[in-house]
């Protein structure tokens, strides 16, 4: 019995941590809710995976797993954004907050029901896509003006829609031993976490931002080439 629950207690605990990053961000402490959005990553990465590997895979799961992805990687993030920069931009800035987790919203929708292609996501996966939007934030004071962080906010709603192809990790085979030292994986964030406060969301960001930038460059160079390959008409006299 527990081992059929256990896919779903971790999606609940990555639900959990989404409704305390955005506590944390209403109490002004956004930084630390940065923090809880990565480990509700390391969470929602670990349902699937389990319950795989216990061939526990039901849709009241994956119902589940989409609306904490809704709250954990799409409100939470963008409440972040708000309550870090967003709120100085006024009714403007509650556009650009609403948008983005209405795009993670319509792309776990489309996954729900298209899946895409074997290895590959279609759209940046909003758990990816979130995660780069809360440790962006972390990034606000070195930035010049907020207007590039906005930018960046509205590049990532709209590769969560998009068309474009993204590595998906996910089946890629872990020994099962993994699994089951999972609880020392968690200690060892907490411990990061709590020795590194700063720090290490930071860190966490760049290998984000490489994935999300990964899709969007690819794209641009398949386009390049495709215009590259095309015949060249020549002009009659």
């Amino acid at each position: 019995m527990f081992a059929r629950a256990l896919p779903n207690i971790f999606t609940v605990g990555n639900l959990f941590l989404g409704i305390v990053a955005m506590i944390l961000a209403i109490q002004g402490e956004w930084k630390y809710g940065a923090i809880m959005v990565i480990i509700s990553m390391f969470l929602d990465g670990l349902d699937g995976r389990v319950a795989r590997m216990l061939n526990t895979q039901s849709e009241f799961g994956k119902e589940l797993d989409s609306l904490s992805d809704v709250i954990s990687f799409g409100v939470a993030p963008a409440l972040i954004m708000y309550t870090s920069i967003l709120h100085e931009l006024g009714i403007f800035g509650w556009l650009i907050t609403a948008i983005f987790p209405i795009c993670g919203a319509l792309r776990l929708a489309r996954f729900n029901v298209r899946p895409g292609i074997p290895g590959y996501f279609i759209g940046l996966p909003i758990t990816a896509a979130g995660g780069v939007l809360a440790t962006m934030a972390l990034y606000s004071d070195m930035v010049a003006s907020p207007l590039l962080l906005v930018m960046g906010m509205l590049i990532l709603s709209y590769l969560m829609v998009s068309r474009l192809k993204y590595p998906n990790f996910k089946r890629l085979g872990i020994p099962r031993s993994v699994y089951w030292i999972s609880p020392l994986i968690i200690i060892l964030l907490a411990w990061l976490v709590a020795r590194y406060p700063e720090e290490f969301p930071k860190i966490v960001f760049i290998p984000l931002a490489l994935y999300a930038f990964f899709g969007l460059r690819r794209s641009i160079s398949r386009r390049r080439k495709r215009n590259a390959d095309e015949p060249v008409e020549e002009l009659k006299p």
